[in-house]
């Protein structure tokens, strides 16, 4: 079957609108005692939000796209093949759960491997990311576009640290030390999804991460590829989606970049 991108990626956003009001609802209402741990882990957090949140989204999905499966981060988290919708309902939970600002709702449609429509909400600025295969990157009905940065020494690098586990720590420590000293400047600010877009915005030059899951990264990968940027796994491959690692750049900083991770 033949599916019209555009319209089904429309009506995903008005869904993720409407479900960041729902998140900001809750945060109001919200009480630290209604937090739990996954799986034995402190720094993986859950809430009854994001779990409500995800099943209002595959309640409509499922509507929208009967023909196509879920892989979402609360209750179907194991790899499908074929059409799925990847789903992370809250990305930045910890942020939620501290009353930082910085969250958001990331839904993406693929089959197999191949990324067909991507959407990230972020209701505390009402911005709405979005692009379909194909088609440019928007925010907000904007075109969007990744930065012209050329140099390492000028680029502002976003990253992040695993939740899952700290296997990669000191590779991680010995990179972030290295981009402290000789880059612009470094942030961690705790939703991928939302780190992804801002390469895509061309607020951050570059973002790299570990032990990411495909909720993390599908929608904004999407994003950051229709809007002129490269994505890729640390050895410049495309084993990003379900792998481990991502590395997303505006194109000219990637092999750069890349290359000095490696040599590290």
């Amino acid at each position: 079957m033949k599916m019209n991108l555009e319209n089904i990626t429309k009506s995903v956003g008005d869904l993720l609108l409407e479900t960041g009001e729902f998140l900001l609802r809750q945060r109001q209402l919200f009480s630290p005692d209604k937090v739990r741990i996954k799986n034995n882990n402190i720094h993986d957090l859950v809430s009854y939000v994001d779990l409500d949140a995800e099943q209002r989204l595959m309640k409509t999905l499922r509507q929208l796209l009967p023909e196509a499966g879920f892989i979402t981060e609360e209750t179907n988290s194991s790899y499908q093949g074929g059409l799925n919708w990847v789903i992370d309902p809250l990305d930045g939970t910890t942020n939620f759960v501290q009353g930082i600002p910085f969250y958001c709702i990331s839904v993406a449609l693929v089959d197999d491997n191949e990324l067909l429509l991507g959407v990230v909400y972020e209701p505390n600025t009402g911005q709405c990311f979005y692009s379909w295969q194909g088609a440019a990157s928007f925010c907000n009905k904007r075109h969007i576009s990744v930065s012209a940065t050329q140099a390492v020494n000028n680029a502002f690098v976003a990253t992040g640290f695993s939740v899952k586990n700290i296997e990669r720590l000191p590779e991680n420590l010995k990179w972030l030390r290295h981009w402290v000293e000789y880059t612009r400047g470094v942030r961690r600010l705790g939703a991928a999804a939302l780190d992804l877009c801002c390469v895509a915005k061309g607020v951050f030059d570059v973002f790299y991460e570990t032990n990411l899951s495909a909720w993390d990264v599908a929608a904004g990968a999407l994003i950051v590829q229709n809007a002129g940027g490269q994505v890729s796994d640390f050895s410049g491959g495309n084993h990003y989606l379900f792998g481990d690692e991502i590395m997303a750049s505006n194109k000219l900083l990637h092999s750069q970049i890349l290359q000095i991770m490696q040599g590290l």
